[in-house]
């Protein structure tokens, strides 16, 4: 591993403390963080949704066959 590899720099770009410091962060750096951060959101979402939509499946199966 050379002194300028540059391989050990790219992926500290690809995680992210919440609460670290970012004074030494490049814009670049920023925005890929920025960008991690947008895509881990959305995939969030999205098992929330299907979590959700499990939860509102089984009350409404609940509701339904105790009437």
């Amino acid at each position: 591993m050379s002194v300028f590899d540059d391989e050990p720099l790219k992926q500290q770009a690809t995680t992210h403390v919440i609460g670290g410091d970012l004074a030494l962060l490049s814009v670049d750096d920023l925005t890929a963080r920025i960008n991690i951060l947008r895509d881990e959101i959305k995939r969030l979402e999205v098992e929330r949704e299907k979590k959700s939509a499990g939860r509102k499946a089984a009350e409404s199966l609940f509701r339904s066959s105790s009437l």
